[in-house]
């Protein structure tokens, strides 16, 4: 990357989390964007510098746009949008459909999402092997990481606002959901050379 950079962004997907870095060259009209450091998307000599970039993240080629807008002067807002929400409200609704599990299994760090909706599971970017059963109190979701036993349950909370709550259980032992916060806008002043020119 450049001196270019001004936008970086973390987003969290179900196969995995995503780096999105964003070069906006106010000077050369050069627009690149990189996902998990591969640029996806150059553009040279663009005259107009506000406008919106779409590309696609992630193997299930979700949607993602950065929008550029003019806030005064020199000052540009960029704003990043997944499936045509901001990112905020994007990862608000995502952690309705979605559970995260963070954890360290024999050395190796693993990301376990449960899509409530279709209830697939994701570890690290792979779709899982599941058998599901239905048991007296809910219903139980079970896989393999390595040489664990893991089973996702799925049981009523008792109120019908809150539906079921999903509960990791590895080797019989219940992990904690992790939270995976949204940052959906980067600031950027660009300051003009004469103002950073020392004067004789």
């Amino acid at each position: 990357m450049s001196g270019d950079l001004v936008g970086v962004w973390e987003v969290a997907l179900s196969d995995g989390v995503h780096r999105i870095e964003f070069e906006h060259g106010t000077t050369t009209g050069k627009r690149v964007i990189s996902v998990d450091g591969k640029e996806v998307l150059r553009r040279d000599w663009m005259f107009k510098l506000v406008g919106k970039e779409t590309f696609h993240v992630g193997g299930l080629e979700t949607k993602a746009t950065i929008n550029i807008e003019a806030v005064s002067g020199f000052a540009y807002e960029y704003t990043l949008e997944i499936n045509g929400k901001s990112l905020r409200k994007y990862m608000e609704n995502r952690s309705k459909v979605t559970s995260t599990w963070l954890l360290n299994l024999d050395g190796i760090d693993c990301r376990v999402v449960l899509e409530k909706d279709t209830m697939d599971i994701w570890c690290n970017g792979q779709k899982m092997e599941t058998a599901g059963e239905f048991v007296d109190d809910g219903t139980e979701t079970h896989f393999t990481l390595g040489d664990h036993d893991c089973c996702i349950k799925a049981v009523s909370s008792g109120r019908r606002r809150d539906g079921l709550i999903h509960t990791l259980l590895v080797d019989g032992t219940e992990m904690s959901e992790a939270t995976e916060p949204a940052q959906d806008r980067a600031f950027i002043t660009m300051w003009s050379v004469s103002a950073l020119t020392p004067q004789s």
